[in-house]
């Protein structure tokens, strides 16, 4: 078992560490690029920013959307604070990259890194639940979105178990390795799911305000290409 741990907590993870970051690079990058490339051709350059810090604050605290779906929406935000907090400042975990990376950081208690995780824990269960029990979100939902949740959660399942041995009834080496395992899948999956959408979010607002700023005359061109230039589109 202590080399499956190893294989596990070393290769594995490297392996799976180095494509979750050029993955995410990579959509940071091709982000870069359109979004210049939009630019170098609009018309209009001037960008709204106090505006898409206000949509960005919005997206990321979405008070609007909490008064017209609040389960869903308390669900979303529970889930992501509790994904992307719980594992970036757990200290065995800031080991391991520490091992692997030689890079370091502060830590969160335990109790805090707990709380979190069960934060997550429920907000994947209600998260699912919608996602299976309604219309909206059963209209919504790919198998790709269940699997993802699914991952997740058990991620998170096995890690607060793996924490908690004298609440775990199955054996640690066995929670331990599961849980090393569904963490490799998960960051291999991140940069080609939505998950990647967690690092990206902060920019979409950014980059949907360059979109709007269409090259010059680009309504015509369009019309022109569809062939109904004297038909209202």
């Amino acid at each position: 078992m202590e080399a499956w741990l190893e294989l596990a907590r070393g290769p594995l993870f490297r392996l799976a560490l180095a494509i979750f970051c050029l993955g995410l690079l990579r959509h940071v990058v091709i982000t870069i690029l359109a979004v210049r490339t939009a630019i170098g051709k609009a018309g209009d350059k001037k960008l709204p920013i106090p505006a898409i810090r206000k949509a960005t604050v919005r997206w990321v605290f979405p008070t609007q959307a909490y008064n017209e779906n609040k389960a869903f929406s308390v669900a979303s935000v529970v889930f992501h604070v509790g994904v992307i907090l719980a594992p970036l400042f757990l200290a065995t975990h800031i080991a391991m990259i520490e091992r692997s990376t030689g890079l370091s950081w502060f830590h969160l208690p335990n109790l805090v890194v707990d709380a979190l995780t069960l934060a997550a824990i429920a907000g994947v269960a209600i998260m699912l639940y919608l996602r299976l029990t309604t219309p909206q979100g059963r209209a919504l939902s790919r198998g790709q979105d269940l699997g993802v949740l699914a991952v997740i959660g058990l991620l998170f399942l096995s890690g607060f178990l793996a924490m908690h041995p004298s609440l775990n009834p199955i054996p640690f080496e066995f929670t331990l390795l599961g849980h090393i395992l569904l963490a490799n899948v998960a960051l291999f999956m991140a940069p080609f799911t939505k998950l990647v959408h967690i690092a990206l979010m902060p920019a979409t607002q950014y980059v949907s305000e360059v979109g709007w700023h269409f090259v010059p005359d680009a309504g015509e061109k369009v019309a022109k290409a569809l062939g109904k230039e004297n038909q209202p589109i």
